[in-house]
């Protein structure tokens, strides 16, 4: 059995607003392995983990202090890595203002790893980039994990193409709630959740022209998380519901590694 560098269980998140208390986590259960980059398909958000105030060289500094290692100690080790990320080293005298999108990026991943963490999160690492430098980041990641510089990732997005090409394995939520969890080639090529069905339908085929295919988007809404709704919360968007989807399906491994919750997943 492979050791895990995360294992999470019965997860419940709330975070307070104006207009109520939403649940964002409903009894969220998962693990990530040892040297695994988990893709976990969400909701659009955001990235950002530069302080715009502060040169980037300052920013390095007060993250190994705070951990109480001396700046002068990983010098070396440092320019290394913003060498392979290929970033010049006077990177560290400017403010990130200076910076592109993808030099931003870039450098939040040096900063991220510098310390070898047993587990990075990347959070719409890609956002707001253009195709090619998404692809970079992404190959960057990935090269990241293979050196050793981190043990394993969970990259949160929406763009199921951008997990598709570095992830092991993707989990899918919707509205709180896991839906499909499989290794990445099962999920893209037979996903079992008719949410996930119409995620990977969205996606764009290469060499297809789309004036004579349109691209097709999920009808509906997702439901307010502020009173989520009852049983599945796809029901209301879902070509498949029927009566028993008042009830909430369980989460449950229908082949090896594949956990889906769907009642008509088996």
């Amino acid at each position: 059995m492979s050791t895990v560098s995360l294992r999470v269980e019965n997860l419940r998140v709330w975070y307070r607003t104006l207009r109520g208390d939403v649940q964002a986590l409903d009894d969220v259960t998962f693990a990530v392995a040892d040297g695994e980059i988990m893709g976990l398909a969400g909701e659009s958000g955001s990235m950002s983990a530069m302080n715009p105030t502060r040169k980037i060289g300052k920013m390095v500094q007060e993250l190994l202090e705070s951990r109480g290692v001396g700046f002068g100690a990983m010098r070396v080790e440092l320019d290394r890595r913003l060498e392979l990320v290929e970033l010049s080293r006077d990177v560290l005298d400017r403010y990130p203002i200076e910076l592109s999108g993808g030099m931003k990026q870039r450098m939040v991943m040096v900063l991220s790893t510098l310390l070898n963490p047993s587990l990075l999160i990347a959070d719409e690492v890609t956002s707001a980039l253009d195709v090619s430098t998404q692809k970079a980041v992404a190959e960057t990641l990935v090269g990241f994990r293979d050196r050793g510089f981190v043990k394993s990732m969970i990259v949160i997005t929406h763009d199921v193409s951008l997990v598709y090409q570095i992830a092991d394995s993707i989990m899918v939520m919707y509205a709180g709630k896991l839906a499909e969890k499989a290794p990445t080639d099962v999920l893209v090529g037979a996903p079992r959740h008719p949410y996930t069905q119409l995620l990977i339908s969205s996606l764009p085929e290469v060499g297809v022209r789309y004036a004579e295919k349109r691209l097709t988007g999920i009808p509906g809404t997702p439901p307010s998380l502020l009173r989520p709704p009852v049983g599945c919360r796809f029901r209301d968007r879902c070509p498949l519901a029927f009566e028993k989807c008042l009830e909430e399906p369980p989460f449950v491994e229908i082949e090896p590694d594949h956990f889906v919750a769907c009642w008509k997943a088996s």
